[in-house]
């Protein structure tokens, strides 16, 4: 009876797999250990609670909970309140901003602009600043008694705050936008740098004018581009959280549960790290089913195209 040995891989094959090996490594462990463990652990925990017998006077015991922080966290009004509330910035600031960005591309790519660099740098600067110093900046544009916005209207005769429940949703959207345009400009302008010149010489040649390039022509082959930043800006604005945060410093109405990881910090406040498992848990299914479901969307459509 023969047995059939499986040849070796050559030589250079193995060798070509230890250096994949050693240079993945790194990123694989940081990868598991940063990101898919933390994941886990929080919805691991989100299935627990903490139980105290009697009066409370000893140490409380953890015991699997089920669904129940969950249909805890939807059962919670103002958890609701603020998964609706960023929804409802993401529908009108995410398309605004993107729309923002690639107008603000496409002049950067048109040969007719001039100080190309300047601009391309002063576009790019407010992402460029941390999240945090630019949403002291702008708490400080909007502080009642500090603001010279609310100033300039006051001496207009104008009684205007900027910190009051209509406004708080439009400050925070502006925000965002003043912060994340330049980010996505930088995306969208990468991709028209990559259309070759010919196809815009062609049409020019054709007797298209350089808004029905833009148009036809430009957008249309940015269109990745423009998935991409959809998807980020979307994921973004499920876990906005430095623009609240900073500004319920200038405006107490704010409330504490605002934006959903608020909410789930506030359960962290309180000890009640099940609860918060579980509405982070709750706001990454958001943020995977709104990203996932515009991805469907954009397939479905560019394949009916």
């Amino acid at each position: 009876m023969s047995t059939v040995r499986l040849a070796r891989p050559p030589r250079h094959l193995r060798r070509r797999g230890r250096t994949v090996a050693l240079f993945l490594g790194p990123f694989l462990l940081l990868f598991v250990t940063m990101y898919l463990a933390p994941i886990g652990y929080t919805l691991y925990q989100s299935f627990f609670r903490m139980h105290r017998d009697g009066l409370g006077l000893t140490a409380p015991t953890r015991v699997f909970a089920g669904l129940s922080n969950y249909g805890t966290a939807l059962g919670d009004p103002s958890f609701r309140g603020s998964l609706l509330r960023v929804l409802l910035i993401g529908l009108v600031q995410v398309p605004l901003m993107l729309l923002l960005a690639l107008g603000l591309a496409l002049l950067l790519d048109a040969r007719s602009t001039p100080f190309k660099r300047f601009f391309r740098l002063a576009f790019f600067l407010p992402y460029a600043l941390p999240g945090v110093v630019g949403a002291l900046m702008w708490s400080y544009l909007v502080a009642p008694g500090l603001s010279p916005i609310t100033a300039a209207a006051h001496h207009l005769g104008l009684h205007l705050d900027l910190t009051s429940d209509a406004m708080l949703a439009p400050i925070i959207g502006n925000m965002l936008t003043w912060g994340w345009t330049g980010y996505n400009m930088l995306i969208i302008y990468s991709a028209l740098q990559a259309i070759p010149a010919e196809l815009s010489e062609a049409a020019t040649m054709d007797g298209c004018s350089a808004w029905g390039t833009a148009w036809r022509i430009k957008v249309p082959l940015v269109r990745p581009a423009l998935v991409l930043t959809t998807v980020f800006s979307i994921i973004g604005t499920a876990q906005l959280y430095n623009e609240p945060a900073i500004l319920h410093n200038v405006a107490p109405n704010l409330s504490s549960a605002y934006t959903p990881i608020l909410a789930a910090y506030g359960q962290i406040d309180a000890n009640n790290f099940n609860a918060a498992a579980a509405e982070s848990v709750l706001l990454a299914a958001l943020a995977f089913v709104l990203s996932f479901g515009f991805l469907r969307i954009v397939q479905r459509r560019g394949a009916a195209l």
